[in-house]
Formats: structure tokens, C-alpha cells, sequence
């Protein structure tokens, strides 16, 4: 093209102008926005690491295993394919806040309150903030919920009831004017406290922190929503990781090849005999060293006690010497197959051969699995005690020398798992019979006849929780009777008795 003005002829293409200048500009200004992209990117990609760093292993792994469980159908311990869970829509609430919870004990204290703590986000609507598990404890394991739980699973199985997120935003933090309120709710608190003494907290205070949780909700009074969502917790959502799944059902299906077998807590550890002072059959350095270590323990209150007293008011584990008087007297015998569920016993191999002299079919897990199976758990003790969860709750026969947490949450699981056999020994009664039977009052045959005797109805039948008002600690604990589960209303009464049967005032 030209441009033609007063006789002068000038070709556009040719003009030398701002072209060269604006073209340079350009490519100056898409640099430069690049360039923030980028440094955008990577200031976002170092934040995103360093929240994942401390959980990079167990990230990944449990990330590959959700991966493949969308893509692939899920194989059962027969090898048939089913089909993935499928979860009702989230509930659509206004959250009145954050609750952050700090889980203390051993494994089964935990899952007990786990369970509490997500019934009482649902009933404040709040949101719960995946629970921190206890670290400090005896057992001193580093490991996080979703080193032991599915925590995916754990969140989407009970999106349908409360908001669960991993952590709290950081809107919310003391950066932004908010400050976290540090608290242990008061002990078996029904829902009127929680209503009345915890939520108008959240109107000041976004994120509470309750740094204790065991015991926290009432065994009884609660609405049967509430009661069935603690179920629903621990028998649906709370789904171990799938290394121990995997591992724990391998541990089964070695067992039950082999015979029926009995799961026998053998509560006879270093940790269960310093905390309750029983050193019945210990020597005198070891009550001593026992003694040394229920002082070391701040939060173990009782520091003087007399062993004696303690077994005759039935308050002591069973040794394992009379843990296989209990067996035979009961009716087991040298062929039953006797799996170990417990940690290390105090005294090892030497406390354990009377009862192996008895039923040499004895094994734990450390003697089915190799060490490359459980390398990865060692010095997780909850890791650990998760397979023995397992084991405890598929056995034909569970048996629980001491009515701590773990038997009472096993016990309840074998309830609803169709009141499979649990026999709950009477310890009280099992002391008396066992000096009888040592200082020839009472004969083999009759320490055995009574011994059946006592225990015929305590088998884990189908009765409804024995109510003691205003003593919680006295009454059945909820997770060993979870009758509101067990049964539909309709036949309630034909299942587990009329309602005032077990009510003690």
C-alpha cells in the first residue's frame, strides 16, 4: 500500500516507526508474566510439600491403594470381586465450628473416643478435624491416624453425618485473630453439657481443642440417633489402613487352616501389672522394678498398693499360670489351638511354660509372620495391637484375662458381629478358687465343676447394659454392650429382655 501527500510517495512496509520497539515490548511483557506464573507455582508446590512431608510414605501408599480401588474392583478374602462402597451425599449443615481432638491411651481407648468425639461433632454441627492419637503414653508410638486407620475412608463413610477435614484452614488461625481454646470435657457427660457448656464456647472461640477424650459421652441417656451413630463409627468408618487389613486377614487365614482356636488377651505385660500393682508370681526384683515404673508414670495416680488385696477383689490380670488352670477347667483341651493376643509378657518365655506345658498349640503373631511382614510395625504398639484386634474378633472363642479396654471394645465387636463366644471370666470368684484349689480345700474335679459352674452365663448372651445411676465407672461399659445396635426395636424385648431388668439405682 501507498500513502501519497503533497507529491511525496511513501510504502508502508518500509516505514521504519514503533514496530520493532512494540514487538520487543511484547515479548518483555509475556517474560515477565511467565515469569510470576511460574515462581506462583512453585511458592504453592513448596507449601503443598511441606504439609505432606511428615506423611509422604504413608501418603503415597494409601494414595496408590485408593487409586486402584476406583479403578479395579475390590477382592474379597475368597478372592470374589466386590464391588467399592458406595457413600450417601454430604450433609448440608452450617458449621458452628472446629473441633480438634487430642486422643490418649492405648488403641482401643482411642477408637472408643474417636467414635465419641465424631457424635458429638454431629450433635453441635460442627466440623471435626481428624483426630491427633496419643504419643506420649507408655507405649510412646509415633504413629498418626492414617498410619492405622483409612482415613479416606474414615472421612467419605460419614460425610452423610459431619464435616471431617484434615486440618484446619488456616483462615482460622492466631496469624488471623483466632486463638484455639484448650480443654478436657468433663467425664461421662450426656448431651445436655455438651449443649449447654461447650457449644456457646464456639460463639468466642472457632476451634476448640479437647486435649482429653476417653470417657467423655455417657454410656446411657442418649438419644438413639447418637447411640447407633457410635456404631456406626466404630463398626463401619473405623477401617484399619490396608497393609494391616491385608496382614491381619493373612494372620486369620493361617489360623483358622489350621482348626477352630481361641484368642487368648493375655493382659500379663509389663505396662498392665506396674499400673494395676499386681505382681502376684513375680519375683521380688521384678515387683520392685514394677513398682519403680508405676512412679515413673505421673498420671498413673495410685502409687502404693498392696498386690494381695487388689487379686482378691478380682482387680488383677490373670497370670498365665492361672489363665491355664481357667482353660482346662473350662473344658479346653491339649489340642485347642490358643493364639496369644497381647504384646510382650512380662517374663517371657519362662512365665509362659506352664500354660504351654498345657496347650502346646500356643502362637502369637511373632511366631505366624516373618520379620519382613512385620518390620514395618515394629515400635508401632497400636499397629500391632490392630492385628490383634483382628485376630480377637474373628476367633471361634475369645477370652480376655482382664476387662480392660481392649476386651471390652472386642467383646462389644463380637456382639454385633452376631454375639459370637465371648467367655468373660469372673476373676473374683477365679482367685477364690484357685487358693482353694492350691491348699487342697478343692479337688481338681471340683475346682473345675465350679469353675464351669460361675461361667455358664457369662458367655456375652444377649442382655441389655446394666444401667448404676450416677456411677458411670461401675456400670457396663457401652462398647462391650451396644444393645441399641444389636437389635431393631421391634424385637428388642424378644433379644435382650424387657427394658427395667437391668436398671440398679
Amino acid at each position: 500500500m501507498e500513502v501519497r501527500s503533497e507529491g511525496i510517495q511513501v510504502r508502508c512496509d518500509k516505514l521504519p516507526g514503533p514496530v520493532i520497539p512494540k514487538t520487543r515490548l511484547r515479548i518483555w511483557f509475556i517474560r515477565v508474566c511467565s515469569s510470576i506464573v511460574l515462581w506462583t507455582c512453585l511458592v504453592q508446590l513448596v507449601t503443598v510439600s511441606e504439609l505432606w512431608h511428615s506423611q509422604l510414605i504413608s501418603g503415597i501408599t494409601n494414595g496408590i491403594y485408593h487409586i486402584t480401588q476406583v479403578q479395579l474392583p475390590i477382592q474379597g478374602d475368597n478372592g470374589v470381586a466386590q464391588s467399592p462402597p458406595v457413600f450417601l451425599p454430604p450433609r448440608n449443615y452450617t458449621s458452628n465450628g472446629f473441633l480438634r481432638v487430642s486422643c490418649n491411651g492405648g488403641l482401643n481407648q482411642m477408637r472408643a473416643a474417636i467414635c465419641d468425639m465424631v457424635t458429638v461433632a454431629r450433635f453441635l454441627n460442627l466440623t471435626l478435624v481428624v483426630p491427633e492419637l496419643d504419643k506420649t503414653s507408655f507405649w510412646a508410638d509415633p504413629s498418626n491416624f492414617e498410619d492405622i486407620f483409612d482415613v479416606k475412608h474414615f472421612i467419605d463413610s460419614l460425610r452423610d453425618e459431619v464435616r471431617i477435614v484434615k486440618r484446619v484452614p488456616k483462615k482460622f488461625s492466631s496469624k488471623w485473630g483466632y486463638s484455639t481454646l484448650e480443654m478436657p470435657p468433663v467425664s461421662w457427660s450426656n448431651e445436655k453439657y455438651y449443649l449447654e457448656q461447650i457449644l456457646p464456647l464456639f460463639g468466642k472461640h472457632k476451634v476448640l481443642r479437647f486435649n482429653k477424650t476417653d470417657t467423655r459421652l455417657a454410656n446411657n441417656g442418649l438419644p438413639l440417633d447418637l447411640q447407633k451413630l457410635r456404631c456406626r463409627v466404630n463398626y463401619q468408618a473405623l477401617k484399619f489402613t490396608p497393609q494391616i487389613e491385608h496382614l491381619g486377614r493373612k494372620l486369620i487365614r493361617m489360623l483358622h487352616e489350621k482348626g477352630p482356636f481361641v484368642a487368648l488377651h493375655l493382659r500379663y505385660e509389663m505396662d498392665m501389672l506396674a499400673f494395676s500393682g499386681c505382681t502376684h508370681g513375680c519375683t521380688e526384683t521384678e515387683a520392685e522394678e514394677l513398682k519403680r515404673l508405676r512412679y515413673a508414670f505421673p498420671w498413673w495416680r495410685e502409687k502404693e498398693i498392696i498386690s494381695d488385696e487388689r487379686r482378691s477383689q478380682g482387680l488383677c490380670p490373670l497370670t498365665p499360670e492361672e489363665a491355664a488352670l481357667t482353660l482346662r477347667a473350662l473344658g479346653f483341651g491339649r489340642e485347642t489351638q490358643i493364639y496369644i493376643a497381647a504384646g510382650e509378657i512380662y517374663g517371657g518365655e519362662r512365665r509362659l511354660a506352664q500354660l504351654r506345658a498345657v496347650f502346646p498349640r500356643i502362637v502369637k503373631k511373632e511366631t505366624l509372620l516373618t520379620r519382613d511382614d512385620l518390620w514395618q510395625f515394629q515400635n508401632h504398639s497400636s499397629q500391632m495391637a490392630a492385628l490383634d484386634f483382628m485376630v480377637s474378633v474373628a476367633s471361634n472363642t475369645f477370652v480376655p484375662t482382664y476387662d480392660g479396654n481392649m476386651a471390652k471394645v472386642v467383646e462389644g465387636h463380637r456382639r454385633y458381629s452376631g454375639f459370637k463366644k465371648t467367655i468373660l471370666l469372673d476373676r473374683k470368684k477365679l482367685v477364690e478358687l484357685f487358693d482353694m484349689h492350691r491348699n487342697g480345700t478343692l479337688s481338681w474335679n471340683e475346682f473345675a465343676d465350679a469353675a464351669r459352674q460361675v461361667h455358664e452365663k457369662r458367655m456375652a448372651q444377649p442382655t441389655r447394659r446394666r444401667v448404676i445411676l450416677d456411677k458411670p465407672k461401675e456400670e457396663d461399659y457401652f462398647y462391650a454392650n451396644p444393645h441399641e445396635c444389636l437389635c431393631e426395636e421391634t424385637n428388642c424385648d424378644d433379644l435382650l429382655g424387657p427394658h427395667n431388668t437391668t436398671q440398679v439405682s
